[in-house]
């Protein structure tokens, strides 16, 4: 039984409801309307915990979605996916994958910074400078492309740049 089926909450069930209805009156082919019945009960399984079930979703809507902007947002997901799970490189690479279809997503730029600083500060804690140094750039890289699409996001990164040098005066402005 699809998981939109299987949702005991009131909002669960509301999303459901609505997002039947828009697909029911969106002028789309089939293909398009299943590709999103399963991006949709991947995003519920995401919600739920429940991360196995939700790649299944999204690997399937991958499979039968056609449009490159969509495609990049089930990409992003199953990154978060991986991320959540501690599986950095792995989400790195469905971050840069979503990238590739839609390079003016600044929450994945975000992201993958956040995966770089993270792993910079465990390269720091073992005493491995130049590791540390290289994530730490990557981390600088990927903010001020975030930034530069979204000036008003991101304040703390915003702040780490300025504070670790890392950053230039134009991603600032």
């Amino acid at each position: 039984m699809p998981r939109s089926q299987r949702n005991d909450n009131f909002i669960d069930k509301s999303f459901t409801v609505m997002a039947d209805l828009i697909l029911k009156v969106l002028p789309t082919n089939r293909r398009a309307k299943e590709a999103f019945a399963y991006y949709r009960d991947g995003m519920s399984a995401q919600a739920d915990g429940e991360y196995a079930e939700a790649l299944e979703n999204y690997e399937e809507a991958l499979k039968l979605e056609d449009d490159p902007n969509d495609k990049a947002f089930i990409l992003y997901n199953m990154a978060l996916v991986f991320a959540s799970n501690g599986e950095h490189q792995k989400a790195l690479g469905y971050y840069a994958q979503a990238l590739d279809l839609n390079s003016k997503m600044p929450q994945v730029l975000n992201n993958m910074a956040v995966i770089h600083h993270h792993l910079g500060s465990i390269a720091e804690e073992k005493g491995d400078a130049d590791e540390a140094d290289r994530c730490y750039d990557l981390a600088a890289d990927c903010w001020g492309k975030a930034i530069r699409l979204a000036p008003n996001n991101y304040i703390e990164a915003q702040n780490w740049l300025k504070t670790s040098g890392r950053g230039s005066v134009d991603v600032y402005f």
